[in-house]
């Protein structure tokens, strides 16, 4: 029988809990011990950290099926980021203990969680290159067919309803108006339309692999 990852830690046992969230609701502040990672059951989460300046800035948005406050495993000892909930949902909070011993006890588990981390290790390097060597409007077309995860589930999918262009901007590191003049220009292509919420569409992909 195949493993389920999301069926196991539902059902939590030592060490897991099921916690439910509304929307806004905080999950771990930046500065807090770093105790626990988490695994997001359903809705989104959004990560984002403050500077010493005081500037904010959004790292990522996260869905169900990923986990995220792993740093504690890898020696952090307080939270980098703070995360908070986009939409109400439910998640999967696991104390360090805990995941330690699954690690240690149980290889399927293992197998998955170290797969996962190198999926998101890929993910962050190809969110640095796209950052120091695309253009804003190829980042932005990226951003949107990740949120949207054209090509892998459907042709076109909602982007995240609540995101705003304000936050789309602070993820790419440019200012509202560019990311509202891209936007308009990706609707007059084709490539997005608002029907009931954002779609995007695989033809996205033009402006990603233009030189």
């Amino acid at each position: 029988m195949r493993f389920g990852l999301t069926t196991f830690l539902a059902r939590g046992g030592e060490g897991r809990s099921i916690v439910k969230f509304r929307k806004k609701r905080l999950i771990f502040s930046q500065g807090d011990p770093a105790d626990a990672v988490f695994y997001l059951l359903e809705g989104k989460i959004r990560l984002t950290v403050v500077s010493k300046q005081g500037k904010e800035a959004v790292i990522a948005t996260l869905e169900s099926g990923n986990f995220f406050g792993e740093g504690g495993l890898a020696g952090q000892r307080i939270r980098m980021a703070t995360a908070t909930a986009v939409t109400g949902g439910s998640l999967v909070r696991i104390e360090k203990e805990a995941i330690i011993r699954l690690l240690h006890n149980h290889p399927t588990f293992s197998e998955l969680f170290t797969r996962y981390l190198l999926s998101h290790n890929i993910r962050v390097e190809a969110d640095l290159v796209d950052q120091l060597f695309n253009s804003s409007e190829k980042r932005l077309a990226r951003i949107l067919l990740l949120l949207s995860r054209v090509g892998k589930e459907s042709e076109s999918e909602p982007v995240v309803p609540t995101i705003s262009q304000e936050t789309l901007a602070e993820m790419i590191g440019t200012t509202r108006a560019r990311v509202r003049f891209f936007m308009n220009k990706f609707k007059q292509l084709g490539f997005i339309e608002y029907n009931g919420g954002l779609q995007v569409h695989s033809s996205l992909f033009n402006i990603v692999l233009h030189d």
